[in-house]
């Protein structure tokens, strides 16, 4: 059964998605791209503080900065996988199949607004956490609070980038929905090392999304995403 945090999430991203919507059609077309740009830059110093989060600790009273080489193998390998496979395409495949399957074959910028959104809403240690939680002990208070912090994404993106915003709420259903099913089988993958190094690299996919909010699309986000099952991988190294 899909969990309830998974279902206020999905709901949250519908509702902010519809609001922004509403906000968006009283704005021109000046003031909603400085929104997105806003929304851009917002994004990169929130990631930028997360990716700090997992790289910088304390030792003997300084800060010192560690898994840069995890950071780099996860990111080339993960990339290189995730071209070699063409995510990026299949995302923006399915887009296309949403456009012409909801009468919206004319909107330009419904691909994009769904991918970039998507990403943004889907990258990170809270689904995971919060999925298995809500799976394994009923708790959906971590999907909750995700679902406070979406909605408000989803004003600001669907109010900028248009209505292909709110079905982003496709994959946290799909995806949440499945973790929370699978709980009690995936929980030992996810240690607290595990957890730390998606929130590291989730965090930097994010601040990568900030950038193509910022200046266009310069970066393949959907294609670095392997670099996330990377980053469980090297959490049960012993050497990293």
């Amino acid at each position: 059964m899909i969990g309830l945090g998974t279902l206020i999430n999905t709901g949250a991203i519908i509702v902010g998605g519809l609001l922004g919507m509403l906000i968006g059609r009283a704005l021109k077309e000046k003031i909603q791209d400085g929104l997105i740009k806003a929304c851009g830059v917002a994004t990169m110093f929130i990631s930028i503080a997360g990716a700090l989060e997992g790289m910088l600790e304390l030792t003997d009273g300084q800060l010192v900065s560690g898994k840069g080489l995890m950071i780099v193998l996860c990111l080339t390998i993960g990339t290189l996988i995730g071209e070699l496979i063409d995510l990026e395409d299949g995302f923006e495949r399915f887009g296309e199949w949403l456009k012409k399957k909801t009468g919206n074959a004319k909107d330009a910028r419904f691909v994009d607004a769904f991918v970039t959104t998507s990403l943004t809403v889907c990258i990170g240690a809270m689904a995971i956490v919060g999925s298995i939680q809500d799976g394994l002990l009923g708790d959906y208070s971590t999907l909750a609070i995700k679902a406070v912090l979406d909605f408000i994404i989803l004003i600001v993106l669907a109010s900028s980038l248009g209505k292909g915003s709110i079905f982003s709420a496709i994959p946290v259903f799909v995806i949440q929905g499945g973790m929370t099913l699978l709980a009690r089988f995936i929980s030992p993958i996810f240690s607290d090392s595990a957890i730390s190094n998606i929130s590291m690299i989730g965090s930097i996919l994010i601040f990568c999304v900030g950038i193509n909010l910022v200046w266009g699309k310069k970066v393949r986000v959907a294609n670095m995403l392997p670099a996330l099952v990377l980053a469980v991988v090297f959490a049960f190294l012993p050497w990293f």
